[in-house]
């Protein structure tokens, strides 16, 4: 069996975690980071210590009245995005651990698709002034 991370454990609830496909467990918010566990294979585990989270990514839907999803980019091992029963309570905890400059909103579906069609302008714009040379 895997050892915990935590000494002291503030929150556990049911969740599930989004890496590649999904996988339904236990996440647990204690005193040295965040971690989660699948219910049916306890191999299947995800620790996160707090000083490697860089920023905590919140998908907020209806102005804060539903938090779909939630997800934690990290300095060296990626991103890695989570649900849960009550996320309020969950961001929350997080909260006390993790600088509220680092806890960010993340973007909205039109947002994505404007700075893609920005993007698709600007690379046009490089192509064309590159094949004057």
């Amino acid at each position: 069996m895997v050892e915990s991370l935590n000494t002291k454990v503030e929150l556990v609830m049911d969740a599930t975690s989004y890496l590649g496909m999904p996988e339904y467990g236990k996440l647990m918010v204690g005193d040295k980071g965040f971690e989660f566990y699948n219910e049916k294979n306890l191999k299947h585990y995800i620790q996160i210590p707090w000083d490697e989270v860089d920023y905590v990514i919140v998908s907020i839907l209806f102005r804060g009245k539903w938090i779909p999803r939630y997800a934690f980019k990290t300095k060296k091992a990626g991103t890695f995005s989570f649900s849960s029963k009550d996320p309020k309570r969950v961001l929350r905890a997080v909260r006390e651990h993790v600088p509220a400059d680092h806890i960010v909103k993340s973007l909205s579906f039109l947002q994505v698709l404007s700075r893609g069609i920005r993007n698709l302008g600007q690379r046009g714009n490089k192509k064309q002034s590159s094949g004057k040379k």
